[in-house]
């Protein structure tokens, strides 16, 4: 199995170089989550989002669906688009003015796991004694999506499996 991102291959970032360290001689300020949840750590952003994967991508049909004041949703698409997570496209109805829907950037498209991982924890977690609302099914051929975490050789990592972070450049490490 090929690793999903160059950053992880071992060939890339050789064992060798790599020494253990405590997490917390890491410098958190470059963090990869943090940056993350800065720009959709939001409910109203990845709700926004949820929709999206799910093909609501006209402003008024979003704000009916998610029953979101418009200016939080607008704040929270112009914040999507600047990103570069969302693409304002323009289309225009006969006889109506030019409005625009949304649609997901590539950048975008990559947040989908994270959704789903999210739906996922909602549904074994938070669904209550009458269970989760709706499932995901693959459309090609109708079975349940889940998602899975690997490392780069294959390996299932599950919840329980321990893990270690590794500096990938002297300049992470705290002051």
């Amino acid at each position: 199995m090929q690793p999903r991102h160059p950053a992880s291959s071992h060939a890339t970032h050789p064992r060798a170089t790599l020494a253990r360290m405590d997490f917390r001689e890491l410098d958190s300020t470059r963090c990869s989550v943090a940056r993350t949840a800065a720009l959709v750590g939001d409910a109203w952003t990845v709700l926004v989002l949820r929709d999206l994967f799910n093909g609501i991508r006209r402003f008024d049909d979003l704000a009916a669906h998610l029953h979101i004041a418009r200016n939080v949703l607008t704040r929270r698409l112009t914040a999507l688009t600047e990103a570069g997570l969302v693409d304002r496209v323009p289309y225009r109805e006969p006889g109506r003015r030019e409005r625009h829907e949304y649609r997901l950037t590539p950048a975008g498209r990559d947040l989908r796991p994270v959704v789903l991982a999210m739906l996922e924890y909602g549904d074994r977690h938070l669904a209550g004694a009458d269970g989760p609302p709706m499932r995901v099914e693959h459309d090609g051929c109708g079975e349940p999506v889940y998602v899975e975490v690997r490392c780069a050789a294959g390996h299932l990592v599950d919840p329980a499996t321990r893990l270690r972070t590794v500096p990938l450049a002297p300049a992470l490490h705290a002051g």
